[in-house]
């Protein structure tokens, strides 16, 4: 199929990246998955027919060699998403381990640049793609003795909107999803009492993922909150 499309979702694992790949597979796409543990992923790789690949996000020579594998065994991807984080432990800020911090930072947001930037260095030339990073309530919230997760995610934030609005005139999609909610990891997700919608489904993040991806460019996005309409805001 020459017009079939690539979909690459670093840091895969249950919950919203697995939703992404089967609606992703479900669109027709090849579906290629990156995470430092590729064992996890080997039930939901022969669910969807894609592959797997291992990768430190945060490591700029494995992130160039993910890039390398997926284009040689699919094409360059054409819609790449980030999913990836570290929360570095949470506690007041006094007490908090520097190196488990530098690790939240790495993942969380360095990552995020070094994946956008392979993923614009592989769509520039073609004038096309799209780069879909997920956020957080830490995105534009730093709560108390979270402040590793909030640097962070404020960091990708800030990434995304810059890459978007540097590479919108390229024809180049990029979009930022701030997930203000906890989001439901199945049915045995032990925070399930908090009733109807009060977590977030993951088929309906991925489903808005995807339709931002396919947003026609006159109107494009560059960010959009998603929460349950029972969270506060």
């Amino acid at each position: 199929m020459p017009d079939q499309e690539t979909a690459l979702i670093v840091g895969s694992g249950r919950g919203l990246s697995a939703s992404l790949a089967r609606l992703f597979a479900a669109e027709g796409m090849r579906v290629a998955l990156a995470a430092r543990n590729v064992e996890k992923l080997a039930p939901l790789v022969a669910e969807i027919g894609g592959t797997a690949h291992a990768c430190d996000a945060s490591d700029p020579a494995a992130v160039k060699a993910l890039f390398a594998a997926v284009t040689a065994e699919a094409g360059a991807p054409d819609v790449v998403v980030y999913n990836a984080s570290n929360r570095g432990g949470r506690g007041p800020v006094e007490d908090l381990d520097p190196e488990a911090v530098r690790q939240a930072i790495l993942v969380t947001c360095y990552g995020g640049f070094l994946v956008g930037q392979a993923a614009a260095r592989a769509m520039i030339p073609r004038g096309t793609g799209t780069i879909l990073f997920t956020g957080a309530s830490a995105s534009y919230k730093g709560y108390a003795k979270s402040s590793s997760f909030a640097m962070g995610k404020f960091g990708l934030r800030g990434l995304a909107q810059s890459m978007a609005r540097e590479l919108a005139p390229r024809n180049i999609h990029v979009a930022h999803f701030p997930i203000d909610g906890g989001i439901r990891q199945g049915p045995d997700d032990p925070r399930a009492g908090r009733g109807e919608d009060g977590l977030l489904d993951p088929d309906a993040i991925a489903q808005t993922y995807l339709n931002v991806h396919r947003q026609h460019r006159s109107a494009w996005s560059w960010e959009i909150e998603l929460r349950p309409w029972t969270e506060s805001f």
